[in-house]
């Protein structure tokens, strides 16, 4: 993200004010109390404590905390009525761009978004942006008053959105409100996406996901689960069957590998695999739930992303002694700097600049250890991080019964590839119009994974309001009704021709 020539002290709408140099703290289970269960960590901010924090906003003339957030939400709008106490009012404020608030102010990374813009943070600790979003949806919905959106008439129209994750809820979200008729289709047996099957349960609520889609459903939208585009139906079946656009949201849930000797051992797991055993399979809690997880004393997981720690910290809460390699330093960790003070506070075992070279098993096929070599960093690469190099000769053996690879996903090609019209990059990711998200195809859009590569939530979410702004002017000849043109943001860029890398 490109920094921004600012004043430190900018002209601030109210008169002057102490200004609170740091963030309101946010209460917490204690380490030795929560690697014992999936309960969600943080508490959230009292009444009191978000008012507090809320009021150490500025208010500034020139909101750079909106141009960092990918779906313009008015923030000093809805920072605003919580320090005066409007907490409904605030969520409504949320809601007018923000289709997931709950989830967003849980597992969005604020640090390199809306709060590195906030002017206050020039000096001090930036305005709690996304604790105040986590807040004001939390109050909506223990205390109800949540104020349904303003729905339109009936536009006659059909359209399918493919994916029930975050870029398909806000897809869906927003063309229903416009007077469409939605209709989701979701491969697995919940919706949900990666909020279902990825993210923790100790990191986001499962039951904050499940009444997002309660919202979405009362909007009109209907959705299908266990059911595979790509397998069940095509793109080109759908549209010849009524539908007048569709949106392309699968996602990147290909897992990645490092292609290294004995990978294939047993033992061996992917995060997507490991995760969707936990989160959506109910792993933990067998045998009331019939999906097992891995019985391990050792787990070494490997990578550095928010991937990463969910992995190695569901492994300590399995009972296991947890361990995350990392080819490059703690700097350079692409994870969000709560998560990895998290698991480190927890007891995961961090082993910085080493990589796996080999994964070794036993006379059984089952892995028993993994080697890897230390590495040292050189020159940047194209990231602008410092390429790590192998230091010869420094190769060391860690215990381990289960290794867990956490390094990335791929796009998930089923649909790209049963649908020739729709174009691809050569990362597989679907090449679409920066402004529009329009693919190839007429009548098709994509947004989110699929079209970025594995990014963030709120990115993905960006994405698809660009594109469900396209697709209603593409099946009605114009803007949807009250449509004022956003601000400008960033986060929302697509890969085009580029792909992720």
């Amino acid at each position: 993200m490109k920094d921004v020539e600012r004043p430190l002290e900018p002209t601030p709408k109210k008169s002057a004010k102490k200004i609170v140099k740091t963030k309101t703290p946010m209460r917490e289970q204690a380490p030795a109390e929560r690697i014992h269960n999936f309960n969600e960590v943080p508490f959230g901010y009292t009444d009191e404590q978000a008012v507090a924090e809320a009021e150490r906003c500025l208010q500034c003339e020139k909101a750079f905390c909106v141009e960092g957030c990918p779906v313009n939400i008015d923030i000093p709008g809805f920072v605003r009525l919580i320090a005066e106490g409007r907490f409904v009012e605030s969520l409504t404020k949320l809601k007018e761009e923000q289709a997931l608030p709950a989830v967003c102010g849980r597992v969005c990374p604020q640090e390199t978004q809306c709060e590195l813009r906030c002017v206050l943070g020039k000096k001090f600790e930036s305005v709690a942006l996304g604790r105040l979003e986590r807040f004001a949806a939390d109050y909506g919905q223990i205390h109800g008053g949540e104020v349904a959106p303003k729905m339109w008439p009936q536009t006659g129209k059909r359209v399918a959105v493919i994916g029930a994750g975050p870029a398909g809820i806000t897809a869906a979200g927003d063309l229903a409100r416009w007077g469409h008729e939605v209709v989701i289709f979701e491969a697995l047996h919940l919706p949900g996406g990666v909020l279902m099957y990825g993210i923790p349960e100790f990191r986001l609520p499962k039951e904050i996901v499940l009444h997002e889609i309660d919202s979405l459903k009362k909007l009109g939208v209907k959705v299908l689960v266990d059911h595979v585009i790509g397998k069940t139906e095509t793109v080109d079946d759908l549209l010849k069957n009524g539908f007048d656009a569709l949106f392309i949201g699968t996602g990147a849930g290909l897992p990645m590998f490092q292609g290294i000797p004995g990978e294939n051992a047993i033992g061996v797991f992917s995060a997507n695999e490991y995760l969707t055993r936990v989160n959506l399979m109910k792993a933990y809690d067998f045998p009331r739930h019939s999906t097992p997880a891995p019985r391990a004393r050792n787990v070494v997981t490997v990578g550095g992303g928010n991937v990463a720690m969910d992995s190695a910290r569901n492994a300590l809460r399995l009972r296991a002694k947890s361990t995350i390699v990392y080819r490059r330093s703690r700097t350079e960790m692409p994870a969000r700097i709560e998560e990895i003070h998290h698991a480190e506070q927890e007891g995961v075992v961090f082993h910085f600049l080493a990589n796996p070279v080999r994964v070794i098993s036993d006379d059984r096929g089952r892995v028993c250890a993994l080697e890897c070599i230390r590495m040292e960093l050189g020159e940047p690469d194209q990231s602008g991080r410092r390429r790590p190099v192998p230091v010869k000769g420094s190769e060391f053996i860690l215990p381990a019964d289960t290794v867990i690879i956490a390094i990335g996903n791929s796009p998930n090609p089923l649909v790209p590839q049963t649908c020739p019209d729709i174009r691809v990059s050569k990362w597989g990711t679907i090449v679409t119009d920066p402004e529009t998200m329009a693919t190839s195809k007429p009548g098709v859009y994509a947004g989110g994974d699929i079209v970025s590569g594995a990014a963030t939530v709120i990115s993905a979410m960006g994405q698809a309001k660009k594109a469900a702004l396209a697709i209603h002017r593409y099946v009605m000849g114009a803007d949807p009704p009250g449509y004022v043109t956003p601000r400008p943001a960033e986060g929302m860029e697509t890969n085009g021709e580029t792909g992720s890398g």
